[in-house]
């Protein structure tokens, strides 16, 4: 019961650290559209699947923040097709010069608009696919918005979070129908 008790209080301790967030979450069960203010990520790329290359792409990423004394940040951003993870750049940071390398890449990304949907659970392919599916249903139910870019997936927590705590969101970047 004590270890139990524990793995819950810590689990809240490293939720609740505060981390700059580069833009509000969704919350779970909720559909919305929002937009996304442009941000520079630092982004590590492989050619698999990102769920196949995850852990290759967070430690490419942590290591390069480490190396340039960059803050943590929230969410991870993740492409899923070829595998792309992307760490948000905090906002003092953002017009610092910093290399890329043969493992991170700097990237601007434009403000946008998307369709998000807000989720609970384990970060895996199948709960991906599952919300991926939900969000492209609601978004054929919104005639006024058509999509406009790849859906990806947004992380919300660290992997010491329990699967049934963690929060994500599928976007897929929206514009209107009629311009």
């Amino acid at each position: 019961m004590k270890t139990h008790t524990l793995g819950i209080l810590m689990a809240l301790t490293l939720t609740t650290h505060a981390y700059e967030k580069a833009f509000d979450p969704t919350p779970a069960g909720t559909t919305e559209i929002k937009t996304i203010p442009q941000r520079t990520l630092l982004t590590s790329q492989r050619t698999e699947n990102y769920f196949a290359a995850n852990n290759n792409l967070f430690g490419n990423l942590f290591r390069y923040i480490r190396q340039h004394d960059l803050p943590m940040t929230t969410p991870v951003k993740a492409n899923i097709m070829p595998g792309q993870m992307g760490f948000y750049i905090d906002q003092k940071n953002q017009h610092k010069s910093l290399p890329n390398t043969d493992t991170v890449t700097l990237t601007t990304e434009p403000a946008r608009t998307v369709i998000s949907l807000g989720q609970r659970g384990g970060y895996s392919q199948k709960n991906y696919q599952t919300a991926l599916r939900n969000l492209q249903q609601e978004l054929a139910a919104r005639p006024d918005w058509k999509a406009h870019g790849p859906p990806y997936a947004i992380f919300w927590n660290g992997p010491y979070i329990p699967n049934f705590a963690k929060k994500f969101e599928v976007h897929i970047p929206i514009e209107p129908s009629q311009p």
